[in-house]
């Protein structure tokens, strides 16, 4: 392929699948913010109920991840995604008009059915415009919308929150996904086809080479075959185990840090976001050796365990040494996140284009189950105990077996008479 393929669809795409995705996360991670700025007190809610709001997202990110795969593929990601970064940034931004607990609920769950279907609208999108050497990095670029937000939600929640308040937070914060809606739309297109900035050589030689790559793979019928395949059921409940980890930490991470003798809530913001700097740094290291190597496994499960050590010392160490457990927790975050460009390669190398988009979505679907336990069990664990050392046993536990779980579901892949006759790179 022409290096001036690959030039002009990193430089014109990458960019705005970044930027999509950072603000389906900004509006979802926030809360922890604003639970532990003043919304929690305002509304009179309760640390157990407090725990179920920012959990109720995941629940409702559960239920149209498949749906919204299934549409991306057959119709078109440019549609979808344009509505739902509509209806979240209204949503998002009425988070802080409200005056009742019961309408808070309500909204945390929409938010979470409206969002469901964007990541993996997206995967499918770049699976459309990248190729299997490409893929991993691809994904990472987008994934990084995650702790790069992160990264910047956490200081400049700090400064809005110490300046307006939760409500104009929660406000001035959906509005970016309303406007970013219309841009998405004018400079966006489902598939290399459709598009005048390539020409018809570079779009035949585009498409060649995805066909090339679906060669090699057995044909499956439909979603039914597809997810009844061992890799597909280990890896959903790895990517739920997995997710309990990751959530449970961004979700608490705030109210981890400000419980903090002398600890203010823009100091709190600040350090917040040193994790997500580790984890950009390791994302981005991560994805270019696994599509340098092609070898997904080995920048996976790794991290995962790493990951898992982390907060089981910070567990021993206990909360009167901070700085030496904020450290092993900045370890911990950054380690969790970078496997996520080389884990979404996998699907795609193992399963055909008409069934690996809802086999991913399956997994990302499984994700948002766990993701939902660890963001409640977390704050429970943290309300119920007084203290952040039960939860931190839970979110090691968590990686631990997710991190066993990768390497058996890639060793099943590679098992011709237990899948669908593919290799998986291990």
């Amino acid at each position: 392929m022409k290096q001036t393929i690959a030039k002009q669809r990193w430089l014109r795409l990458i960019p705005i699948a970044f930027i999509t995705y950072s603000l389906a996360y900004l509006d979802r991670a926030n809360y922890g913010f604003g639970a532990a700025a003043g919304l929690a007190k305002d509304l009179h809610i309760t640390p157990g109920i407090s725990s179920l709001l920012g959990s109720l997202f995941f629940l409702g990110y559960f239920f149209f991840q498949i749906p919204g795969a299934h549409y991306a593929e057959r119709k078109s990601a440019k549609i979808l995604i344009f509505w739902s970064l509509i209806l979240w940034g209204i949503l998002a931004s009425a988070t802080g008009l409200i005056t009742n607990i019961k309408i808070l609920f309500v909204i945390r769950f929409a938010l979470g059915v409206v969002e469901s279907a964007v990541m993996p609208a997206m995967l499918v999108f770049l699976s459309h415009w990248f190729t299997k050497a490409e893929r991993s990095r691809a994904n990472t670029f987008l994934i990084l919308g995650n702790p790069a937000t992160v990264l910047w939600m956490s200081i400049a929640s700090g400064y809005l929150l110490k300046a307006f308040g939760w409500r104009w937070m929660f406000i001035l914060e959906g509005l970016p996904a309303v406007i970013w809606a219309f841009i998405w739309w004018k400079i966006v297109n489902d598939k290399p086809k459709d598009v005048k900035w390539l020409s018809d050589q570079e779009k035949m030689d585009l498409e060649q080479q995805m066909e090339k790559e679906q060669e090699g793979l057995t044909p499956v019928k439909n979603y039914g075959e597809a997810f009844k395949s061992k890799p597909v059921i280990l890896l959903s409940i790895q990517y739920a185990l997995w997710s309990i980890g990751v959530y449970g930490f961004v979700m608490w991470l705030p109210s981890i840090i400000k419980a903090a003798p002398n600890m203010g809530i823009v100091e709190t913001g600040w350090l917040s976001s040193v994790p997500y700097i580790l984890a950009v740094i390791l994302m981005l290291v991560a994805s270019y050796f696994s599509d340098k190597t092609l070898n997904r496994n080995a920048f996976v499960w790794p991290f995962l365990l790493i990951g898992a050590v982390a907060f089981y010392i910070s567990y021993a160490i206990g909360t009167n040494h901070f700085w030496i457990s904020f450290i092993l927790l900045v370890i911990a975050g950054g380690a969790m996140y970078a496997p996520y460009g080389p884990f979404f390669a996998i699907i795609p190398e193992i399963l055909p284009r008409n069934v690996a988009g809802g086999a991913m979505a399956l997994i990302n679907s499984m994700g948002a189950l766990g993701s939902f336990v660890g963001s409640y069990v977390v704050g429970y664990l943290n309300g119920t105990t007084g203290g952040f050392g039960a939860s931190y046993i839970f979110m090691a536990g968590s990686l631990f077996l997710s991190a066993i779980l990768t390497i058996w579901a890639v060793k099943a892949a590679k098992n011709p008479s237990k899948t669908f006759n593919v290799k998986v790179s291990a």
